[in-house]
């Protein structure tokens, strides 16, 4: 059994071509949402089951699972708390909590567990640090450790004046923890220790002045990492090299034109994908409601815009590919509604096919499981 697992989404397939419909669940944050939702999604037609509430929580927001495929993690809050919750998933979709803990810095940002199964970090934004939770062998959570950042490139006013930590992951050996910070401009890299567990400041791979780091994904290769600037809207590709644990610079490329931008009264970029093919990048632009669509040079890792999709749907914080990646999902976090795009295996664009959307409240995260 192969499995996947990309920030958001993570996925179990056959090497079969997948026939029936996939499991899905919506992490949600918003005033219409009561927690996190269910709903299957038929690669076969682009057609969604209606969206149920499989578990009632204030504002999970993003969705992680655990390796072992069984227990899925999530952030919430609860009376007057905020941290990482656990659950067991039932057949039909239905989310039993077995395990609750606090996280003294706050609510999170972001969440990923490590592919050893023995630990998971989250993102304070607010609180600007990252929080480290063990794991017992049955995925209890743990007493967690927080790390807080420090600084502040102070190149956008209000936005910059202290750390802001938005993304957690880690390389794909597992190594190291890297943590887009949108206060600092930069990647926070970490070494990992998953015997501990712990994690000890490395260093870090500086971004554009007042580019406001978001999330970030490697490429296929394993050579490069595409950061998304949340406010410049942009793609900075870096050289990482594995064996030292260091990320240089190499280019950025905007995901829609200066000119576009200034016709709308917000812009922001949220979501980075990378095509399994390694040839194809996306990108989601709230404001603008809009997915970028770049060719990707797999010998220099520089992207060029070759689409610009509209999202059929309102403020695109989350985006991702269906197992096969025939498909591309955006969920539009304020037209509480999650959309559905084919993709061309060829040259990586969407095309949008009608009636292949859903009714989500407040959809910031989707997660499919298989």
């Amino acid at each position: 059994m192969l499995f996947r697992i990309s920030s958001c989404l993570l996925f179990f397939t056959c090497s079969e071509i997948i026939a029936k419909p996939i499991d899905i669940f919506f992490g949600t944050s918003g005033r219409n949402s009561e927690g996190i939702y269910h709903a299957t999604f038929n690669p076969e037609n682009g057609k969604f089951t209606p969206s149920k509430l499989a578990a009632k929580i204030g504002s999970p927001g993003f969705l992680s699972m655990h390796p072992n495929g069984q227990i899925l993690y999530s952030l919430g809050r609860w009376d007057g708390s905020a941290g990482t919750l656990g659950y067991h998933m039932g057949p039909k979709g239905e989310l039993r909590e077995f395990t609750r803990m606090a996280c003294p810095d706050g609510s999170g940002a972001h969440i990923a567990v490590h592919p050893s199964g023995r630990f998971l970090i989250t993102a304070q934004y607010g609180g600007g640090s990252v929080a480290i939770f063990p794991l017992g062998k049955d995925g209890h959570l743990q007493k967690p450790t927080v790390i807080e950042h420090q600084g502040g490139s102070k190149v956008v006013e209000r936005r910059q004046e202290s750390p802001h930590p938005h993304w957690t992951g880690f390389s794909p050996c597992g190594k190291y923890a890297l943590i887009p910070d949108l206060g600092l401009d930069q990647i926070v890299i970490y070494k990992v220790d998953p015997n501990k567990p712990s994690l000890s400041k490395h260093g870090v791979a500086q971004s554009v002045p007042g580019g406001g780091p978001r999330h970030m994904r490697f490429s296929v290769d394993e050579k490069f990492i595409y950061l998304l600037n949340e406010l410049s809207l942009s793609v900075t590709t870096f050289l990482w090299d594995a064996g030292k644990g260091t990320a240089k610079p190499l280019s950025t490329t905007q995901a829609i034109s200066e000119q576009v931008k200034a016709g709308e009264s917000f812009n922001s970029a949220a979501e980075i994908l990378v095509h399994p093919s390694g040839s194809f990048v996306y990108s989601s632009n709230r404001g603008h409601d809009t997915v970028s669509v770049y060719q990707a040079n797999t010998k220099t890792g520089k992207l060029k815009v070759v689409q610009v999709q509209p999202v059929r749907g309102a403020f695109p914080r989350n985006i991702n590919l269906t197992p096969n990646a025939d498909w591309l999902l955006a969920a539009g976090a304020d037209s509480n509604t999650v959309a559905a795009h084919r993709v061309d295996p060829k040259t990586g664009k969407l095309t949008y096919q009608r009636g292949s959307v859903i009714n989500v409240p407040s959809p910031i995260c989707i997660l499919f499981v298989d």
